[in-house]
């Protein structure tokens, strides 16, 4: 029986603590840049922000050596079904950062060709916006995105709570379709 498998109850309360403690101090991020976004991503790895004082230093070349995934730029519809494979074969438990407004929601672009947010291939946990963001607010949304896993639950509802939390993502109405956005 593992961690993930332990009923609830006192003593798992610390052990959760303990679990999140460790896990938000050794985040290995996948790389993959998609446009400009990708330039203030890579910069954050450089002395001047020093992004390994977080024990991230190095940008993983391969999913299954990653937890964290940070989609920095714009999605086009032929490179979606790469991010959803790339997520896919990154191990449990994994996290999505969504960086820049063009991942977020698009951005300017606005029609056939870009996927109007990310979180309609993948669900997000963290959303940093800006045109492109800087490092800094990189830095910024990586801690929350620590407070978001030490606060983050074990036990055996963890994963039927991360599968409903991905289907709604998907099944979401995107931006551009709801009502009142046209005109």
């Amino acid at each position: 029986m593992g961690i993930e498998e332990a009923p609830s109850g006192f003593l798992l309360t610390t052990v959760e603590n303990l679990a999140g403690y460790f896990r938000k101090g050794s985040l290995w991020p996948v790389t993959f840049g998609l446009a400009c976004c990708a330039i203030e991503m890579m910069a954050t790895g450089t002395p001047r922000f020093d992004i390994s004082r977080f024990g991230m230093e190095v940008f993983r070349a391969s999913p299954r050596q990653a937890d964290l995934m940070i989609v920095a730029g714009r999605v086009s519809q032929k490179m979606a079904p790469v991010v959803r494979q790339v997520y896919d074969q990154m191990p449990e438990p994994k996290w999505v950062l969504s960086m820049g407004v063009c991942a977020s929601s698009g951005g300017m672009f606005n029609n056939y060709a870009i996927v109007q947010g990310v979180d309609h291939i993948v669900p997000v946990d963290i959303y940093l916006p800006g045109c492109p963001p800087r490092p800094e607010m990189l830095l910024n949304a990586i801690l929350a995105l620590h407070d978001q896993i030490q606060a983050e639950p074990l036990g055996v509802n963890r994963r039927e709570a991360a599968r409903a939390a991905e289907a709604a993502a998907l099944a979401a109405t995107p931006t551009s379709h709801q009502k009142g956005l046209l005109r």
